[in-house]
């Protein structure tokens, strides 16, 4: 099958979505683009997306918003993307109660993003949860985290964890986001989904706030 030749449509078989090709084209060919390869893959499920993007910028202007209930949209990006780039998309649409967030590391240019927001009150509460390593071999960055998340009444938890994951909810969702790459920017290929459902949120608030921290 090739990359970006076809579309693909779903059709609601009784209580399932399956996929269906229908040879269409992704793009019209005025919109195609030479470096077309290098681009992000989104899929909706009830509007199942899929798409691809090279870039944040192209990431964040492929998403069609604004996100309904039960929407699922699965992404491939080949390079400048990571998952607080996910995180942006929603913020695009409201701004945020809660959210809680899980990666191996981060690097300290993100955790001044997160306190701009959270002082700007994009997002109210935050709770954090990194790697086993994060301490250690990240001091300058946990030392920043740190007092940042529990300024604003949330906590930092570090266990052996290298899961990346983004939930929370505003006045018009919950979400949940699950990426393979860490807070930080690199150039390898990753994948992402953002999930538009409130059970999604709920399982990993419950998993995570059983976690018991190594740092007391």
């Amino acid at each position: 099958m090739k990359k970006d030749s076809h579309l693909i449509d779903t059709i609601s078989l009784g209580d399932f979505i399956q996929p269906r090709l229908s040879g269409k084209k992704l793009l019209n060919k005025k919109d195609e683009k030479p470096n077309q390869e290098r681009s992000t893959n989104i899929t909706r499920r009830h509007q199942n997306t899929y798409r691809r993007a090279f870039s944040e910028t192209q990431l964040l202007d492929i998403c069609k918003l604004p996100f309904k209930d039960g929407d699922s949209h699965h992404f491939i990006t080949g390079g400048d993307v990571d998952s607080l780039s996910y995180l942006k998309i929603i913020l695009r649409q409201q701004d945020l109660d809660y959210c809680l967030f899980s990666t191996w590391c981060m690097a300290a240019e993100d955790v001044y993003q997160m306190q701009e927001w959270l002082e700007a009150g994009k997002i109210k509460r935050m709770d954090a949860y990194v790697g086993e390593i994060f301490p250690g071999s990240y001091q300058r960055e946990y030392n920043l985290l740190k007092p940042t998340i529990e300024a604003h009444g949330g906590r930092v938890a570090v266990f052996r964890n290298h899961s990346k994951v983004f939930a929370g909810y505003g006045d018009k969702f919950y979400f949940g986001i699950e990426t393979s790459a860490n807070i930080n920017t690199n150039p390898r290929t990753e994948n992402g989904c953002i999930t538009i459902d409130r059970g999604l949120f709920e399982f990993y608030k419950s998993y995570f706030d059983g976690i018991i921290s190594f740092d007391k």
